[in-house]
């Protein structure tokens, strides 16, 4: 069963990264691990370096998939994100952005700053 989730999450991982590919992103990273996480993708979007997470929902019964990623994911991602920053040697005034991928059923959508980074 956590194989063919698995699976699943990289099939639409990728549909996301081929849409924001054509929306002129850059792809650097897939699936970043670390101790505190997992990021989905890390991308270049002109000056900015986006880190994004890739939410799917079969249909709306469950609720949007960008109600998935609420304020215990978001800090998730803001830590790793962290780690990677330093990790990769990135200086302190290069501009992040937090971005979700949303597909619900056929539907993507794209939202860019969904959250802002903040402590705590």
């Amino acid at each position: 069963m956590a194989e063919n989730r698995r699976a699943k999450g990289v099939y639409y991982e990728e549909m996301a990264a081929e849409f924001l590919k054509k929306k002129g992103l850059r792809i650097m990273e897939r699936n970043f691990r670390c101790r505190n996480g997992e990021i989905d993708l890390i991308a270049r979007d002109g000056r900015y370096l986006v880190f994004i997470e890739v939410k799917y929902r079969k249909d709306r019964r469950s609720g949007s998939s960008f109600a998935a990623v609420g304020k215990q994911k978001q800090r998730t991602i803001l830590k790793v994100a962290l780690f990677y920053l330093i990790r990769n040697g990135f200086q302190d005034d290069i501009p992040c952005r937090f971005d979700v991928v949303g597909i619900d059923g056929e539907e993507i959508r794209w939202i860019k700053n969904a959250f802002e980074y903040r402590q705590g």
